[in-house]
Formats: C-alpha cells, sequence, structure tokens
C-alpha cells in the first residue's frame, strides 16, 4: 500500500511522524506533495519518504489519500486530484469545513471511499486521539485500514458523522484549552518561587497523570477529583477557589464557541 500525503502541515507531519514511528508504514511507501519545495526536501530529509512534483502524481501512486492541505486550498487540491484518483482508494479528509457528502460531491467518483476525520496534534508522541466517519461504500477491512493508521498514533472511534463538530472540537481544539491550563499551572509555580523548567514539568505531568487515571480507572472525575480532597484540607482549598471562578461554564463556553465555529464553516463550504 502506498500512503499519499496532499499537503503536510502541522496535523499532517503529526500523522506522518507517528505512523512512521510506529512502524505502520515504511518510508518508501510514503510519497508527499507540498505547495513549497523547500517543505518537501525539508520532510524527505527528516523522514527519508519520497517526495512528487504535483498533487495528481500523488493521487496516481497512492492507495491511501489524506487530504492534509489547509481548509482554504481544499477544492483547489481536490479539483488538481480527482481525476487522478485509483478506484477503490481511500481518501481522508481532515478539514472541519468539509463532510463526507461534500468530499463525495467534489470527488465525483462512486469507487473512492472517503472517510472523515479531526486529528489532534498528540499524534506526534503517539498520543492522538480521533472520531471517525465513513462513507456508505466502505466495508469492513476499509474500516480496519483507517483504524490502523490512527491506532498507530494512538486511538480512533467510529462517529456518527453529526457528532463531528462535537468529538473534533473536544480532541481537535482541546489541546489547545489543555496547554493553558498547563501554562496557567506552571505560572503559579513560578509565582511561589518553583524554577520556572521545573514548573512546567511539574504541570505538564500532573495534567498527564490525571488524564491516564481517568483512562485506566475509568471512575468519574468527579470521584477522582474527592478522592484528592481532604476534608478541611488545601486541595478543597483550591477546587473551592476553581468553583467561585466558574472553571466549569468557562470550559463549556470554550468547547461551544469552538462547535459554532465549526458549523459555520462547514455552511459557509456549502455542506
Amino acid at each position: 500500500m502506498i500512503l499519499g500525503f496532499i499537503g503536510c502541515g502541522n496535523m499532517g507531519e503529526a500523522m506522518l511522524s507517528g505512523a512512521l514511528s510506529s512502524g505502520w508504514i515504511n518510508p518508501e511507501k510514503v510519497i508527499v506533495h507540498t505547495k513549497t519545495v523547500s517543505r518537501m526536501e525539508e520532510l524527505k530529509e527528516k523522514y527519508g519518504i519520497a517526495i512528487s512534483e504535483s498533487n495528481a502524481d500523488v493521487a496516481r501512486e497512492a492507495d491511501f489519500i489524506i487530504l492534509a492541505v489547509k481548509p482554504i486550498v481544499y477544492e483547489g487540491a481536490i479539483s488538481e486530484i480527482k481525476d487522478k484518483i485509483k478506484d477503490g482508494a481511500i481518501v481522508l479528509g481532515i478539514a472541519p469545513a468539509y463532510s463526507i457528502s461534500k468530499l463525495e460531491k467534489l470527488i465525483d467518483n462512486q469507487h473512492v471511499k472517503i472517510a472523515k476525520s479531526i486529528p489532534n496534534t498528540p499524534a506526534l508522541v503517539g498520543k492522538g486521539i480521533a472520531g471517525i466517519s465513513f462513507s456508505d461504500n466502505m466495508d469492513d477491512t476499509d474500516k480496519d485500514l483507517v483504524f490502523s493508521l490512527f491506532n498507530s498514533f494512538g486511538e480512533g472511534i467510529e462517529i456518527r458523522e453529526e457528532l463531528m463538530a462535537a468529538v473534533g472540537t473536544l480532541t481537535g481544539s482541546g489541546p489547545a484549552f489543555v496547554y493553558m491550563f498547563i501554562e496557567a499551572m506552571a505560572q503559579a509555580g513560578i509565582k511561589l518561587g518553583v524554577p520556572t523548567k521545573d514548573a512546567y514539568r511539574f504541570a505538564a505531568a500532573t495534567v498527564e497523570g490525571s488524564a491516564a487515571m481517568v483512562s485506566k480507572t475509568e471512575k468519574h472525575p468527579a470521584k477522582l477529583r474527592d478522592e484528592v480532597c481532604s476534608p478541611g484540607g488545601t486541595t478543597i482549598e483550591g477546587v473551592a477557589a476553581l468553583e467561585k471562578s466558574g472553571l466549569s461554564g468557562i470550559v463549556i463556553d470554550a468547547v461551544e464557541a469552538s462547535v459554532t465555529k465549526f458549523l459555520r464553516m462547514q455552511s459557509e463550504a456549502g455542506n
């Protein structure tokens, strides 16, 4: 199988790096085209992959194509490849604005199989997670191939496409919200005299460990929170301060704002 990347920015490279570092695919089975030659040369030097002179050449060779260009040039890129995609090939769209039905209309080939996802940048360190939706002409074998790609750098979970805005925001935008929380935690530590480097290390490791507790114990986060809080202790004072400041409401507002933008982009793209 040949894996092709149409564009390869931050998200595309995170997926590429994860797939290669896990051994899911060998570099010689990957072909990439990007707008700038210097970017392609950088990727070739870094990962040992093949590069192509055009998007059309990638489409001719690849059995599994990832559309990793910026959303603003999605339709232009698809117009370059639509007549070159192999029958039976899988095309994965990762732009929020483009639904499966929109991609099907643009590609206009009933033999091409479409998957849609909003992957996240933790894929770069093997900790990615994403919801994935599939076109009706994809069978279990096709889906397993897509799942195996996502599992090579984290985890993929099948979802109904109508949930993509919500799930895509939680996983795709969520890391930005978490980074802000880590930064705030570290800044508090720095304010209290903890060396800067150590403060960020402590904050990041605490978030990572706490997330692992949620995943591995399967306990409700509120239950885990209560297990940390001793009556009349220091932690409950901090929890009370967070509740007074409206942390939950702030986070919910952030997610809903991102979902609203997601849906607006889909509408503007004619979905």
